[in-house]
């Protein structure tokens, strides 16, 4: 529907852009410069997710993460005062899928897919969220995706780290 933001955070980083392309579904899609395998990987390893998942300017301490990346398993990300975030995993297929619920949002909670798309030793992500209704895309607003920005830039140091 409409393209909402495109922002290149330097010479070295690829664009993220975020579109609302309907009334329930919202897609971020970024370039990532490494391999499907090591994008997938800081995705579903606890150790690796946890050093680029949360905006730094935020401020906000990941107190604990849980994190069972497989079909059928689950996920919690406790951020202390009460701010949780849980879900589970409904299809993990290495280097190229993972689509987790939002639990956490009771009857307006989404489903993620994130795909992971390999090009000459680069790595397209498209993250796709799906809300159950319009009301729950518009109270949810496009904040979360709007972190990626800088999110996936820690995500391109740790890849550079993994990469070298």
């Amino acid at each position: 529907m409409n393209a909402s933001s495109t922002s290149d955070s330097g010479a070295k980083r690829n664009p993220v852009t975020v579109a609302r392309t309907s009334d329930r579904e919202l897609v971020v899609t970024r370039t990532f410069n490494a391999p499907a395998r090591l994008v997938f990987d800081a995705w579903t390893k606890p150790e690796l997710f946890r050093k680029w998942w949360v905006p730094q300017s935020m401020g906000m301490v990941l107190h604990s993460l849980e994190m069972d990346a497989r079909t059928g398993g689950s996920y919690r990300l406790d951020f202390g005062d009460g701010m949780v975030f849980f879900g589970r995993y409904l299809d993990v297929t290495p280097h190229s899928r993972i689509v987790w619920t939002n639990d956490e949002g009771g009857e307006d909670s989404s489903v993620t897919t994130v795909t992971f798309e390999e090009r000459d030793g680069s790595t397209l992500l498209t993250m796709t969220e799906v809300y159950p209704s319009k009301e729950a895309l518009d109270a949810a607003g496009t904040g979360a995706a709007d972190a990626t920005h800088e999110t996936f830039g820690q995500l391109d140091d740790l890849l550079a780290q993994l990469n070298a």
